[in-house]
């Protein structure tokens, strides 16, 4: 079965987008992070909208709840979920540890720094070499045990960490697939129509890290983008995350729930969905005085498995394809990728 690190491995990044910059050190934005105010500045929706304008906020208990989830998937995308089972103390004390690992002096990050056709380890986001400006953003990515970073960071107090992240990770997993069989309910789909099972199902976890910012209108923390997986769960400890609004062509700020998690669909949802599910196009802004964090799982399908529309949908949408073959057509078409798979009318 091939992994996502063997799939990335043929899609190699340079050592100039994995590297962040010392952030503590910097009293300015540098021109390298100094994003043109069309990629900045977009329409905000108006602060006195009402907060139903924002995506919706869904009890996974609730007795309607596949109905709810459907109607935000094929509306939004996204959306919050409280009452899934995850104990805020285990949220808590993984934030607490993303926050120690991102404290660390430069130098001791460099230590466990991504190389470049890795998966794992501290550096800036893999959707930085798709751009021409950087990104105010440093992350480290977890997938399984982090114990060999964990080791070089803290010789003697590592075991902690290596703890919460795999437990934080295995409970991530299961709501991740719990998600998405309401989903399937909701297309009226089986599991079998995966064609693979919860147990080949691989996850990654993405520690991100937004520090304070001396001028944050003028860069960005994770410019506009769609996840490329199947489902994103995450937690963000401020504001910062915000959606994309196509209806009224604006961004909207999710703001933080007490004990909720934001749940993002990705470009393989909808291309499984036959484009009935949206991906949400979204962005992280920066806070001038707060160093925001937020903990990012990403649940995948083996990297060598058949990504397409599902056997119901009479009339596919997308082709089918092998997940790595999309995943290399997504780093190269970025947000057109669904475009490129796109099957036209007339073929």
């Amino acid at each position: 079965m091939a992994t996502l690190s063997d799939a990335y491995k043929v899609i190699p990044m340079t050592l100039k987008h994995i590297i962040p910059p010392d952030f503590e050190s910097l009293k300015r934005v540098p021109d390298s992070h100094v994003w043109p105010q069309t990629d900045v500045d977009l329409p905000l929706q108006d602060d006195d909208e009402k907060p139903e304008r924002s995506i919706p906020v869904i009890d996974l208990m609730a007795p309607n709840a596949v109905e709810l989830i459907g109607h935000a998937c094929e509306d939004w995308g996204a959306f919050q979920l409280t009452n899934h089972g995850i104990s805020t103390n285990l949220i808590d004390e993984v934030e607490s540890q993303a926050r120690r690992l991102f404290v660390l002096p430069t130098i001791e990050k460099l230590k466990v720094l991504r190389s470049t056709d890795g998966m794992t380890g501290y550096g800036a986001s893999r959707m930085a070499q798709s751009f021409p400006k950087l990104l105010w953003h440093e992350g480290f990515t977890i997938m399984g045990s982090p114990l060999h970073h964990a080791q070089q960071l803290w010789p003697h107090d590592h075991q902690v960490f290596c703890d919460l992240m795999e437990n934080y990770q295995k409970k991530m997993k299961e709501l991740a697939h719990q998600l998405l069989l309401v989903m399937l309910k909701w297309l009226q789909v089986s599991e079998e129509d995966l064609k693979w099972t919860f147990s080949m199902a691989q996850g990654s976890l993405q520690l991100n890290s937004y520090p304070a910012c001396p001028n944050p209108k003028s860069t960005i923390g994770l410019a506009p983008h769609t996840d490329t997986m199947l489902v994103t769960i995450l937690h963000q400890s401020d504001p910062g995350l915000q959606i994309f609004n196509g209806k009224s062509r604006s961004w909207v700020t999710v703001l933080p729930v007490a004990g909720a998690l934001v749940v993002n669909l990705g470009n393989l949802l909808q291309i499984f969905s036959n484009g009935k599910f949206q991906s949400a196009m979204h962005r992280a802004l920066v806070n001038q005085y707060r160093h925001r964090i937020s903990m990012a799982y990403f649940y995948v399908p083996p990297a060598d498995s058949m990504v397409g529309p599902f056997a119901r949908f009479e009339r596919p949408v997308y082709r089918t394809l092998v997940l790595k073959e999309y995943l290399q057509i997504r780093h190269e078409h970025r947000e057109d990728s669904l475009s490129v798979i796109r099957i036209d009318d007339e073929d």
